[in-house]
């Protein structure tokens, strides 16, 4: 008798809530289980979200069509999922908000419950009360008392002329071309006309826009604001509390586009702080690092410096640490290599990927960080203290003579190395060099007299309305001789200072719009005929 095969092991599903559309929003666990998925099913509004938490080799399936195009139900959705899963693959379904308050989504589980397949909920933030919250409108308070109650604007059989007679909340998802017809049996059905509204378009998300009105004004207050999307929409006085917990479309720089002509290994710890001040921030290489042309230059000096030819090792970026890092990993070194030698950072950036690398800075600037600031703190070349009188300062091929010069006239003697070379990148798509000439961004970060330079060669000159925000004197300078006005300035030499600074642009202006009376509007959103010139 022949053996029996063994049955194929089926795989797993797990059903993720996504959130409202803020990616950051999910949960530890959705994380976890999307980095092990192999076949992930998300339609377009969740799929960016997810599947950035997933292996490249992921494959994504389409939940909302089939091979004809035509919608699928539930059973349909089922059906695709179940499939994947009994290949003996694992298997997430990325749904947006909360799984388990969309009946459609609960049919899915029901469908892989009952084909026996093992699976998992990993709840979210649901869209009813994530929006809410990001809008500034708690759902509960002192006149809640008769609680919430969330309804399915879509759903055909609900009698709003009854919902009207109750008391609580309401807070209502799905399309607002309605808006009138409900608020209207509403009030007819007991609501006062004078009942405040709330609706949120894109919440979560830095295209967020709350619409604050009444009953008897929601539907002219929406076709006045052209709201056409769909949205959440609370009703009750809790609205009321909106204006003291607003607490995301207040943010410095809420919705603000940020260009950031920067290295992309470079942005990243300054696009998440922009993010913090509500921005979006857009990254444009601008400079290319690429190695010397000539390494021997570099390799004589790792050789020095494992045998005992300097004193001190000066760095002044992130770039220059990655280069001898990389250096380092070629002939099998690690930190251990600078025993006794002594190590500067030009600034905070610099001394955290020194640390990372598992050497710790003995000299970063006290005061300004910049060659100078490192200069006024580096102590002379003492021929009874200094047994070596030799630094190693590995840099770019653009980099300036300050430090250099600074260096011999304390004494020292400096072995210069290009490290390695700025070049510039590759212009930015069409899309994007469209922007930042017609005025699609709100504001450039200049970090550098090259990314000036670089930025203005690759794309051309930002817009008018762009506010030009640069990192220092030296970076103002080049902009204004490219015919840009700076309108702010860090206060030191730092990416963090010039974040903070932009943010701080940002709030007085926000400030000043209000105290005016004016609507808070970005700057992309007032476009004079005219390019900024320098003064």
């Amino acid at each position: 008798m022949s053996p029996r095969a063994k049955k194929k092991p089926s795989g797993t599903v797990t059903f993720v809530g996504a959130g409202p559309g803020d990616p950051r929003l999910l949960t530890l666990r959705a994380v976890e289980v999307l980095a092990e998925a192999d076949v992930v099913v998300a339609d377009a509004s969740t799929r960016a979200r997810v599947v950035c938490h997933c292996r490249p080799d992921v494959e994504v399936l389409d939940p909302v069509s089939s091979a004809d195009g035509e919608p699928l139900a539930a059973a349909g959705r089922a059906k695709l999922i179940v499939t994947a899963a009994r290949a003996g693959r694992s298997v997430v379904r990325g749904i947006g908000g909360d799984p388990v308050v969309d009946q459609g989504v609960v049919d899915e589980i029901a469908a892989v419950a009952k084909a026996k397949i093992p699976f998992e909920v990993v709840p979210g933030v649901s869209v009813a009360t994530g929006v809410p919250a990001y809008a500034g409108i708690p759902l509960t308070g002192p006149r809640a008392s008769a609680g919430v109650r969330v309804l399915d604007i879509s759903e055909a059989s609900i009698d709003w002329a009854t919902v009207g007679a109750t008391d609580g909340i309401l807070v209502l998802r799905g399309p607002v071309d309605q808006m009138a017809e409900i608020a209207q049996e509403l009030v007819a059905g007991g609501r006062k006309p004078a009942t405040p509204v709330a609706v949120t378009t894109q919440g979560t998300t830095t295209e967020q826009r709350t619409i604050v009105s009444t009953l008897a004004s929601v539907a002219t207050d929406l076709k006045a604001a052209r709201v056409t999307l769909p949205a959440v929409t609370v009703i009750g006085d809790v609205v009321g509390q909106r204006d003291a917990l607003s607490w995301f479309e207040t943010k410095p720089l809420f919705g603000w586009r940020v260009l950031v002509p920067r290295t992309k290994e470079q942005s990243a710890s300054l696009s998440e702080q922009l993010r913090s001040y509500g921005a979006v921030p857009h990254e444009v290489p601008t400079i290319a690092v690429e190695p010397p042309r000539t390494p021997q230059q570099m390799e004589r000096a790792i050789k020095g410096l494992v045998t005992g030819r300097y004193e001190w090792v000066a760095f002044t970026s992130t770039n220059a640490v990655k280069a001898v890092r990389e250096r380092f990993e070629e002939y099998g070194l690690d930190a251990r290599a600078f025993a006794g030698i002594k190590v500067a950072a030009v600034g905070e950036q610099t001394a955290k990927a020194l640390i990372d690398f598992g050497v710790k800075p003995d000299l970063v600037p006290s005061g300004e960080q910049s060659a100078a600031g490192l200069l006024e703190d580096w102590p002379p070349y003492d021929s009874v203290f200094d047994p070596i009188d030799r630094v190693f300062l590995p840099r770019a091929d653009i980099a300036t003579e300050t430090l250099v010069a600074g260096l011999v006239e304390l004494g020292w003697e400096v072995d210069d190395v290009t490290a390695y070379r700025t070049v510039r990148a590759a212009p930015p798509p069409a899309e994007t060099r469209e922007a930042i000439k017609g005025g699609g961004f709100d504001a450039v970060l200049f970090t550098s007299s090259s990314t000036v330079r670089n930025l203005v060669g690759i794309a051309g000159k930002p817009h008018a309305v762009t506010v030009i925000a640069c990192i220092g004197s030296a970076t103002a300078k080049t902009a204004e001789e490219h015919g840009l006005r700076v309108d702010v300035m860090a206060p030191e030499p730092s990416v963090g200072a010039l974040a903070e600074a932009l943010a701080e642009f940002g709030a007085a202006r926000r400030a000043s719009l209000i105290e005016a009376g004016e609507p808070v509007t970005k700057p992309s959103e007032r476009r004079p005929g005219s390019r900024r010139k320098a003064k």
